[in-house]
């Protein structure tokens, strides 16, 4: 398993050029270079929340010859408003300057993003690593360019599995359904009473599923 900090998070690099997320390329291409570095031959790709973004722009710019499977977690392939809760109301204030503002805000946020809450400890130290990303950075991101993904959906031909909790405050069922109906064969895998973060609401059924779903999709290539 591999995992990174996207740009402009963590511990990787904070350019405040908006080019630098508003198009595809970027992102597309730094997957890719995880992928070449780590020698990774024909990974799934599990992207949550705005992870589903960053898959889109891959499949956009390197397509999925190379890729195993696909797994959306939280995540949406169409920008229609109705795919999006209340939740995400906060995020402008998440943009201010004003630390205390950004702060408040970021912490509505992080609330909104579970159903079942993490800890007080893990929870200080989810906010600790979003008070990571600078606000212009938070600006940038949210303007970036929308994909119109469907015909690219349409004909994807590896396994793909969608997962997505019921009371997710953030994306809504609807968004997972429209992938799913969408991707020739997409599994749909719909968590009850879970909010935004299924893998960290219900991480034994999310671990149990994404490792049959890995196993099956390399057996499948």
């Amino acid at each position: 398993m591999v995992t990174y900090d996207l740009r402009g998070h963590g511990n990787s690099d904070k350019p405040f050029e908006p080019e630098k997320y508003k198009e595809s390329k970027p992102w597309a291409d730094e997957v890719q270079a995880v992928i070449d570095v780590a020698k990774l031959k024909r990974p799934v790709l599990v992207g949550w929340s705005f992870g589903g973004y960053v898959i889109n722009s891959y499949l956009k710019v390197h397509g999925a010859a190379r890729l195993a499977g696909l797994n959306y977690v939280g995540a949406v392939t169409k920008s229609d408003p109705s795919f999006f809760g209340d939740g995400l109301k906060v995020l402008p204030l998440m943009n201010s300057d004003d630390l205390a503002t950004n702060i408040a805000a970021t912490r509505i946020f992080l609330h909104n993003c579970f159903e079942k809450q993490p800890s007080a400890d893990d929870f200080e130290t989810m906010l600790a690593f979003n008070m990571m990303v600078p606000p212009q950075v938070r600006a940038n991101i949210g303007g970036r360019a929308l994909l119109n993904m469907d015909e690219t959906l349409k004909a994807l031909n590896l396994p793909v599995l969608v997962t997505q909790g019921t009371a997710d405050k953030l994306i809504l069922v609807a968004a997972a359904r429209y992938t799913a109906a969408t991707i020739p064969g997409a599994k749909l895998s719909v968590y009850d009473g879970v909010g935004h973060a299924s893998f960290w609401e219900d991480t034994a059924r999310f671990n149990t599923e994404l490792s049959a779903f890995v196993r099956a999709a390399n057996k499948a290539n």
